[in-house]
């Protein structure tokens, strides 16, 4: 997994409610167990009409928002099923912040495992960034994880707050997988130790 430690670019305004995952990744695409090739069909019923062809209007088939890596919504994002694939897709299109008033639980812990940062920022603070972005590559927020704090395109800072066991995974680009990991060097000494003592053991061979 990437680490996360500060973050400047395009981020795109989604003034919705109440996002579920069907919308993020419709059903018909978790076929697939691969993390890649997802961002093609994120936000897919929003992004194309019936014929597959671009809605101009989505906010992703805009301009400098086709490269957004922040994404910032109302509340509820991410409500509905608990599919993986959500975050994955995300991801795939190149989102690694996602900032809203709320998330849904499973989503909000899915998307740290995958490397992405929710950051929860009142209603206001995320209407008004929201008009920052509106003005596209002329005015890019940046997220520094490190010092907690979104930076608007004028300069002002507004704190975050984030658990921080998660925020040390972010930074070092931890997974699950990686965490274990850390603790390779204990648990080759521990199964050495396994099989010098108790070598009678079925299974266990020196």
């Amino acid at each position: 997994m990437d680490a996360f430690t500060k973050l400047t670019g395009v981020a795109a305004p989604m003034p919705m409610a109440n996002v579920d995952t069907d919308k993020i990744i419709p059903a018909r695409f978790l076929k697939t167990i691969k993390r890649t090739g997802l961002g093609v069909h994120l936000f897919d019923t929003l992004r194309y009409d019936a014929e597959g062809k671009e809605r101009p209007e989505f906010v992703l088939n805009q301009g400098p928002y086709r490269k957004a890596e922040i994404l910032i919504a109302h509340e509820n994002f991410g409500c509905g099923s608990s599919r993986e694939h959500a975050p994955w897709a995300l991801l795939d299109f190149g989102i690694r912040c996602v900032i809203a008033p709320d998330f849904a639980d499973i989503f909000h812990n899915n998307v740290f495992k995958n490397g992405i940062l929710p950051i929860r920022l009142s209603r206001e603070i995320c209407d008004q960034l929201m008009e920052d972005a509106k003005q596209g590559d002329n005015a890019r927020i940046t997220i520094d994880l490190a010092e907690q704090v979104v930076v608007r395109p004028n300069g002002e800072k507004i704190p975050f707050e984030i658990d921080p066991f998660r925020k040390h995974l972010l930074l070092n680009g931890l997974d699950d997988i990686g965490q274990t990991l850390q603790h390779a060097p204990s648990i080759d000494s521990y199964e050495s130790k396994q099989k010098a003592e108790k070598s009678w053991m079925p299974g266990i061979s020196l």
